[in-house]
């Protein structure tokens, strides 16, 4: 009887296994929903639970928006903040829970200012503190937080792009207040100049933190004491044999069974036209790639694996990775890219080896907006874009992907325009559409034409425009394309009414 037992355990383990395989590697994204911010653009994102609801934040220029996210991915606007001195951007965002009060952190990018706001129980903020940068404290130009828990205190710990670049710790006070606890100086032997992107590991009651150095072109890793102070491990720099680190950007980890990684990604300078910006500028462009290091029983990092990218990835420009979704024995990444436009899923297995599951081209760059969310047993991405025309924040299920061989979307939006527009507004408004086949490649057809049904049922709409999109990736490039924000920006003050459906259907 114990034999049988063991059989059928061992064969639930198996086909468990296989179910778990078959579903990370078939996963897709699927927009759920968008709306405006007041932002001029969205840099970052993050989201926060509270007290079972669930909130998004979206950091522009100016402002922070606030949105709630409901378990069908669906945002609902709440309220906007403004920043001090109207800068930003804000960068960085990360929200967390200190001694019974939840706060949101917010880097004031060209404000030079660290700013902390006390959520609201509809998720709304106030505002309960601010620091302003010194010589020692290493805000200036700030753009990215983490929070570190230790056992007595909690601390903020800081980096950004300012002239004299380092990194800085915060103790986190009751009331949102932060103290200033530590800074060192960046310098030849640490890369901290440009920290984009940090994560924390709590290793067998150890704290290690690591960042990423965007202008050193590598990642460091540090101890972290329980007082907020902290000492260098190892540094690593870029080559060009096995890691891609040249304009280190984000930077985020996981534990798989007893190995703890660090994955790092990168947005290589080759991308960048500013004259001036980049401080070493002799760098060899040696194509792009997503890189694991191994943390060691020291905290030290040991490079590990890289994935490089091809013509089945979209890894060009990493700008944010986040953690899906994980358990002992792999983990489910979205990559998010400025210069693909895309979102980029992978896999983690056990080893420490990454491979590609799909991805989605969003049809905008995606700066540093992405945060990974779960409601239930639903995972979701929030994204937003540095492009100043576009001032969305989007909502993407990730979920297995449905099977869509041979099919075409049909995207059909019947319009009503107001009585006081003109023939010749409603005329050169008609013209724009219809241009955007020009304009706009993933557009495979498109046709038009004025409402001839006398059944009484229009419900008053009078133009019909029916577009053609071959794939996902065609409709999300035309939503979110320049030109179609144009047409909307210029037009929309024409529309009375609209009606927009989607299907799929054979070609």
């Amino acid at each position: 009887m114990n034999i049988i037992k063991k059989g059928i355990l061992l064969l639930v383990l198996i086909i468990t296994q296989i179910c778990l395989g078959q579903v990370s590697e078939d996963l897709m994204l699927y927009r759920q929903d968008f709306k405006n911010i007041s932002g001029k653009n969205t840099v970052s994102v993050t989201s926060y639970e509270k007290d079972g609801s669930h909130y998004v934040y979206t950091g522009g220029v100016g402002n922070v928006d606030v949105c709630s996210l409901d378990k069908e991915g669906l945002l609902t606007p709440i309220s906007n903040h403004e920043l001090h001195m109207k800068k930003g951007p804000a960068r960085g965002m990360v929200a967390d829970h200190i001694n019974g009060t939840d706060f949101l952190f917010v880097a004031n990018k060209h404000g030079n200012v660290i700013e902390t706001f006390k959520i609201l129980d509809n998720g709304a903020l106030e505002r309960v503190a601010i620091v302003e940068d010194t010589d020692e404290t290493h805000l200036g130009t700030a753009i990215t937080l983490q929070v570190i828990h230790m056992k007595s205190a909690s601390y903020l710990f800081i980096g950004g792009l300012e002239e004299t670049p380092g990194l800085s710790s915060f103790k986190i006070h009751d009331d949102g207040k932060l103290t200033h606890v530590m800074s060192i100086k960046d310098d030849e032997t640490i890369y901290t100049d440009g920290i984009i992107g940090m994560f924390v590991h709590k290793i067998k009651g150890k704290t290690f933190l690591y960042t990423g150095g965007f202008q050193d072109n590598g990642v460091s890793s540090f101890r972290v004491y329980e007082n907020g102070t902290f000492k260098n491990i190892n540094s690593i720099s870029d080559n060009t044999t096995d890691r891609y680190l040249t304009g280190a950007y984000p930077v985020t980890g996981v534990t798989l069974g007893e190995n703890n990684y660090v994955v790092v990604g990168h947005r290589h300078h080759k991308y960048y036209k500013i004259g001036g910006f980049i401080k070493r500028p002799n760098f060899v462009y040696h194509g792009d790639g997503v890189s694991v290091f191994k943390v060691n029983r020291k905290g030290a990092l040991v490079p590990h694996f890289v994935l490089k990218d091809d013509e089945t990835t979209t890894l060009k420009g990493q700008t944010r990775i986040e953690i899906v979704s994980a358990d002992n024995n792999e983990a489910v990444l979205a990559v998010g890219t400025r210069d693909d436009a895309s979102i980029q899923l992978l896999k983690l297995n056990k080893e420490g080896v990454l491979s590609p599951i799909n991805y989605l081209e969003t049809g905008f760059s995606i700066y540093y907006g992405l945060r990974s969310h779960k409601i239930g047993e639903d995972n979701f991405l929030i994204a937003g874009s540095n492009r100043f025309d576009l001032g969305k924040v989007v909502s993407y299920k990730i979920a297995p992907k449905i099977d869509r061989e041979g099919k075409v979307i049909k995207h059909i939006v019947h319009l009503k325009y107001k009585d006081e527009a003109t023939k010749a507004q409603v005329d050169e408004a008609v013209q724009a559409f219809v241009n955007l086949q020009n304009k706009i490649p993933a557009i495979a057809k498109l046709e038009w034409g004025l409402n001839d049904s006398t059944e009484g049922h229009t419900k008053g709409l009078t133009h019909t425009f029916l577009f053609t999109f071959k794939d996902e990736h065609a409709r999300e490039t035309y939503l979110f394309h320049e030109a179609h924000i144009a047409l909307l920006n210029n037009y929309a003050l024409f529309f009375a009414d609209a009606v927009v459906m989607d299907y799929w259907t054979l070609e």
